[in-house]
């Protein structure tokens, strides 16, 4: 465990706010905390530095140290108080579609134990991949019985368990519901036998198992079940395998049995809640956002989107490392004072007993009060990014990044060695299905000061992505002297352009990949407005995610991988529409608002974190009407340097393309040339091998495309088309023409 480590229930707030600071320390002596400011969150020697002023608090003090456990895994959780009253006999089924069946750990499927005191039956997938049963006798003991026959990943079955209190006897069994063939069925006789111990249980949990001794509170969840879970039920009938084989149905029909409850998946998709159609309509809760609106048994791929046909869409996938919210204890709070300046902060948290003095700090972003402004320029910050890519555990990690993580002081701790924190959407679950779910609401090792992305490359080249990225603009702002505030993604999506409007230009950072509707809607208006808008990133406005729309469920943001785009994994088919808001999900292209209609330029190539150079075009020596853009830079080329790759123009690049939305009277000002051979043109771009949709080879299209455009409203727009040009703005102390040139342009925007 790492020692010292905390999260804030929000990543954002204005004056009069309260954040929320939840810590977890293993160490003995109590931690102390202090508040500063982040000016730059870049530890490398070459460049600033790590820069941070302290300010005062009163939450800069002393704190007693306290381990808090967080206990990941999805399952759902139900209070049946009153369900198995009288019960004689019963059936519990289920359609299931296992993704890691075996592996000699169980996995619970429906648990009905009484934590006190163990009595109850529990029904699972055993070690060997087969149903298991396992209920108390009457005399104290347990009865176990297994189909003896292992379930295949990815395949549909039903499967059940079931007591038969006249032949004293217990059942499990499973059917293939696509190879009817496939069916068995076990039974053991168990004397003496009763269903009365099931009176005392006031839980039932599905896709998980209830502990035993103290095992009431939520911790006593174990045996997590892997893949999708559709239609449990219970019914005070036993049923035998003879009975198992209604069709097109996702439970049993009426008159197979009396349902008790039935758990119907297909209603409330949106939600964290499951609705029981039985009789006692013992609802439940879903814990750990396990992934809804997946196919069920029956999905036909006649409907693609859930909400034309949800009865098709009445599954939901369970993960053994699910995490939503890790629940832990407030430490203590912090009220965002009415005259605080808007910016970046964090609160740096350290404690006399760890011997490695690592530490930790907290970030938070404060905005300006609501309805004000302080300065006349907006810096978008891009927290949905951040959350999306947090946690990020790389593929290409290896212990070798330690040795300049330690000789730069940068922050010590990467996912790829903490992987018990959660993961990100750019990772996957252990059963290889992709993670769609992100959360600030844990600790996130990616969003620290002084956290690296990469450890590759020359030693001058930072290697940052994201937060610490886009610090590199900050104290490129802090040096200049230039006035900011801060807005971040979330306040964008709850007050929409009303968030940004009156501020004369607006910034985004490096990479604004991720954007809800709400988002794209508010920087269009803005945009119509007549705002000026300056794009400093690459790849940006490229995925669509939406937020839960349930008011409890803060900070929870989904992603579906769809069709097309740079991937770290694939939806499924059938899964490409969000949960959260019924919408397509994927590439914001594929949703007809490609990233050129709002920037200019949108996504095109990618490669190693390398960067290369811009090459101004002829006509930006020529016409005044741009010229100033380039005012006291003589050279016709742009930034061939940088902490970001060694190039103003690297990693991941955007280009114009009138055909997805730039607008015809854009200016092209420079493109980039020169990149490594290791730049592949993005998926969405290829028709065959031999062919592009642009028509044009692919050496042409991977160029970064820097452009400046006014729009009909009098609007002014700049874009950069790539993620490395930030990391230019320091080199030699801010003096180089990448600093120029965007001096030139703030300048002129906030006129």
């Amino acid at each position: 465990m790492i020692p010292l480590i905390g999260y804030t229930d929000r990543l954002s707030g204005r004056p009069g706010d309260t954040i929320e600071f939840k810590v977890s320390s293993c160490l003995a002596a109590p931690y102390h905390a202090r508040l500063v400011r982040i000016i730059c969150a870049d530890p490398n020697p070459a460049g600033p530095g790590l820069i941070e002023a302290p300010v005062d608090s009163d939450i800069n003090r002393a704190y007693p140290s306290r381990r808090q456990p967080f206990y990941p895994g999805s399952y759902a959780s139900v209070a049946v108080a009153d369900l198995f009253h009288s019960v004689d006999s019963f059936t519990l089924v289920a359609n299931i579609w296992p993704t890691l069946p075996g592996g000699g750990v169980p996995q619970g499927i429906i648990s009905c134990r009484n934590p006190a005191n163990g009595n109850g039956v529990d029904f699972y997938l055993d070690g060997d991949g087969g149903c298991g049963v396992s209920m108390a006798t009457s005399d104290g003991r347990n009865a176990t019985v297994d189909s003896g026959q292992p379930l295949n990943a990815r395949h549909w079955y039903r499967v059940w368990a079931s007591f038969d209190r006249r032949s004293a006897t217990l059942s499990v069994g499973h059917v293939a519901l696509h190879n009817r063939r496939d069916t068995t069925c076990r039974r053991v006789e168990i004397t003496p036998a009763t269903a009365a111990a099931l009176a005392q249980v006031e839980r039932v949990v599905i896709a998980a198992r209830n502990g035993d001794g103290d095992d009431a509170a939520k911790h006593a969840v174990h045996s997590h079940f892997n893949g999708k879970i559709e239609a449990p039920a219970i019914l005070n009938q036993c049923l035998d395998e003879t009975q198992m084989e209604w069709h097109g149905e996702r439970a049993p029909p009426s008159d197979a049995a009396t349902v008790l409850a039935h758990w119907d998946f297909s209603r409330g998709i949106s939600s964290t809640r499951i609705e029981d159609t039985g009789p006692g309509k013992h609802h439940g809760e879903l814990v750990n956002l396990p992934a809804r609106a997946m196919t069920g048994s029956n999905w036909d791929g006649r409907e693609m989107c859930w909400r034309h046909a949800p009865a098709q869409y009445g599954a939901i996938h369970f993960h053994d490392d699910d995490i939503y919210d890790f629940g832990w204890q407030t430490d203590f709070r912090f009220t965002i004072p009415d005259d605080f300046p808007s910016g970046v902060y964090a609160v740096r948290l350290q404690c006399a007993d760890d011997d490695d003095n690592h530490g930790d700090a907290i970030p938070f972003f404060v905005c300006p009060p609501k309805g004000k402004r302080s300065a006349k320029l907006c810096v978008l910050v891009s927290t949905f990014t951040y959350t999306v890519y947090g946690n990020h555990a790389r593929p290409d990690f290896t212990p070798a990044w330690l040795a300049r993580m330690a000789a730069w002081q940068a922050y010590p701790w990467n996912p790829a060695q903490h992987r018990e924190y959660g993961l990100s959407t750019y990772n996957t679950h252990g059963d290889h299905s992709g993670i769609c779910h992100a959360s600030h609401r844990r600790p996130l090792l990616t969003l620290r000061p002084g956290y690296l992305t990469f450890c590759e490359g020359a030693d001058s080249d930072s290697g940052l992505r994201h937060f610490q990225a886009d610090s590199h603009l900050l104290a490129w702002l802090e040096q200049n002297d230039i006035a900011y505030d801060i807005i971040t993604d979330q306040e964008l999506h709850d007050d929409g352009v009303a968030a940004i409007a009156g501020y004369q230009a607006v910034t985004t950072g490096t990479h604004p990949e991720y954007h809800t509707a709400r988002t794209l809607d508010a920087l269009h208006a803005y945009r119509a407005q007549g705002g000026h808008f300056i794009y400093l990133g690459g790849n940006g406005f490229y995925w669509r995610v939406a937020l839960h729309p349930e008011p409890g469920v803060g900070g929870a943001i989904e992603i579906r991988r769809a069709e097309g785009g740079i991937r770290a994994w694939a939806a499924e088919p059938g899964e490409y529409y969000q949960a959260f808001d019924g919408a397509y999900g994927g590439l914001w292209r594929r949703n007809n608002r490609a990233p050129q209609q709002l920037a200019g330029v949108g996504f095109s190539a990618q490669g190693t974190f390398l960067g290369s150079y811009y090459r101004r075009h002829p006509e930006t020596f020529t016409n005044q009407e741009i010229a100033w853009i380039f005012e006291g830079i003589d050279e016709e080329i742009i930034g061939d340097f940088g902490l970001s790759g060694g190039g103003a123009a690297g990693f991941e690049l955007d280009r114009v393309d009138t055909h997805l939305g730039s607008p015809h009277d854009l200016h092209l000002l420079a493109s980039s040339e020169n990149h490594a051979d290791t730049f592949v043109l993005v998926p969405e771009e290829h028709l065959t091998h031999l062919t592009t949709l642009p028509g044009a080879p692919p050496a042409d299209l991977i160029r970064a495309d820097m452009v400046y455009q006014v729009n009909a409203h009098g609007g002014r727009l700049f874009a950069t088309g790539s993620i490395t040009f930030c990391g230019s703005l320091l080199h030699n102390g801010g003096d180089n023409n990448v600093s120029r040139l965007l001096l030139n342009v703030v300048a002129a925007f906030t006129r």
